[in-house]
């Protein structure tokens, strides 16, 4: 399983979120409190939002904390949008174009989790992503093919109802091979605007992801804390696991369920796993 944080506010120097906080995702990499395993060092990734058409991209296959580039580049780009993630493979290669966030357009995707019976459903799955999509896939994890099952399912125009009809095909496929369980997740997508979370798994008992308190509420709790001074009110962190100890910082997310945030009322809401049509 894997580890990632996305970020939505103001704009932040990417090293605040990697390397400042106590529980950094770059300690996460290699202590671990909350994932399947302590260590997460099969390579990592960052996106953001900054200058151009498309977010940013960077990959490695090093460890996330022996990757000096992966240091330097944080201490110098600031951005509003920020999704980071370190890999620990399921069984797919540990390669670059296997490593998260996958971009599309203006779409960024990571994903913590797993299909299961991958080797058995993926011929159909597959064959299900739309061909002027297909040639896009350069790696071969089952998050990847998840991306573009959701974008061939309306990802660009209905977030939450794409991922839903994507859920739903893996669970039908899976269950036509046999497969218990057919998928575990937690989910982030951004198209730039809108930040896009998810929480489920056939099982119901699904990987751990927490949002950050408002920043509002965090500032009055801890009129003393210098990071709160440092982003706006609507800034928030979706999170695999907390990244300090700051009291009623962390919500936990419910149980299939997702949320959007956005400028202005952020949301929450059930997930539903609805097979497409």
């Amino acid at each position: 399983m894997c580890r990632w944080l996305a970020y939505y506010g103001s704009p932040i120097l990417i090293e605040e979120l990697l390397y400042k906080p106590k529980h950094s995702l770059i300690d996460q990499s290699l202590h671990s409190k909350l994932g399947a395993e302590t260590t997460n060092g099969d390579g990592f990734g960052i996106g953001w939002y900054g200058l151009g058409d498309t977010p940013g991209v960077f990959h490695s296959v090093e460890p996330a904390w022996n990757d000096r580039n992966l240091h330097e580049l944080s201490g110098h780009i600031v951005a509003p949008i920020v999704f980071a993630h370190i890999r620990a493979s399921s069984g797919s290669a540990i390669q670059q174009t296997n490593c998260h966030p996958f971009r599309h357009g203006r779409w960024l995707w990571m994903h913590n989790g797993l299909i299961r019976g991958f080797s058995e459903v993926k011929r159909e799955l597959t064959l299900a992503v739309d061909p002027t999509l297909y040639r896009e896939i350069e790696g071969s994890t089952d998050s990847e093919l998840f991306f573009y099952l959701a974008l061939t399912l309306g990802l660009e125009d209905d977030p939450p109802g794409a991922v839903e009809r994507a859920v739903g095909l893996i669970e039908a496929v899976g269950a036509s091979q046999g497969v218990e369980h057919p998928i575990q997740m937690t989910v982030a997508t951004s198209n730039g605007s809108e930040l896009w979370a998810f929480r489920y798994s056939s099982e119901r008992q699904s990987r751990s992801l927490f949002f950050s308190t408002s920043v509002a509420t965090l500032r009055e709790q801890h009129p003393d804390s210098p990071v709160l001074q440092l982003v706006s009110d609507e800034s928030r962190l979706v999170v695999s696991e907390p990244l300090g100890d700051l009291a009623g910082a962390w919500n936990e997310v419910p149980e299939s369920s997702w949320g959007v945030v956005r400028e202005g009322q952020d949301e929450l809401h059930p997930f539903t796993a609805r097979p497409p049509t």
